[in-house]
């Protein structure tokens, strides 16, 4: 009997530890179904629109467990691309980004919580931009779910938050209007 219950108490044990594992993600990056894009204000009158074009990173979720996920992206601050070259010149240089000697922004998340839909939630974590570290919250919703045409699963979320630059040491002066750079994340990830 002492037998019988302890290889039923392994069992449960083990199936709960199974059942509450995230599955690993790989953000893809290699089909281009993943974006880090950002917009500043220009002179209070327009966006300027932009994106960094090589990143890479990955996250866990587990749809029965969703605060349990997490995500860490790497962002290589020598791909920023505003569409106008000499533009990205001066946004690579010491007057912004600092590329030469910050050349990766990171950011990794310390907790995450879905609403009980599980389709919003509130992520926070460390980001790294300009040798600055600081912590940041910003909402991100759940796109969906599911197979691929070709054998895998994805997951896909998106998310934007606003920062502002002389927080990261970034005090080039743009003008009132352009204190802040807000920053999207759109991000599919296939499962591993």
């Amino acid at each position: 009997m002492k037998k019988l219950l302890l290889s039923a108490a392994v069992t449960a044990t083990m199936f709960a530890a199974s059942a509450t594992h995230a599955a690993e993600y790989v953000i893809d990056t290699q089909g281009a179904h993943a974006f880090v894009n950002f917009k500043i204000k220009h002179l209070g009158y327009s966006w300027l629109h932009g994106r960094f074009n090589t990143f890479d990173g990955s996250f866990s979720y587990d749809s029965a467990n969703p605060n349990a996920s997490q995500i860490m992206v790497t962002i290589d601050t020598k791909s920023i691309d505003s569409n106008h070259a000499e533009r990205d010149k001066h946004l690579r240089g010491g007057d912004f980004l600092n590329v030469d000697k910050f050349p990766t922004a990171t950011f990794k998340s310390t907790s995450i919580k879905f609403d009980d839909d599980g389709d919003e939630a509130d992520v926070t974590g460390e980001f790294t931009l300009h040798g600055v570290t600081k912590t940041i919250t910003f909402e991100i919703d759940k796109i969906g779910e599911g197979k691929d045409p070709w054998g895998g699963y994805r997951v896909g979320f998106e998310g934007e938050t606003s920062l502002k630059l002389s927080d990261f040491g970034i005090d080039y002066n743009l003008g009132p209007a352009s204190t802040h750079v807000d920053i999207g994340l759109y991000i599919e990830g296939i499962r591993k």
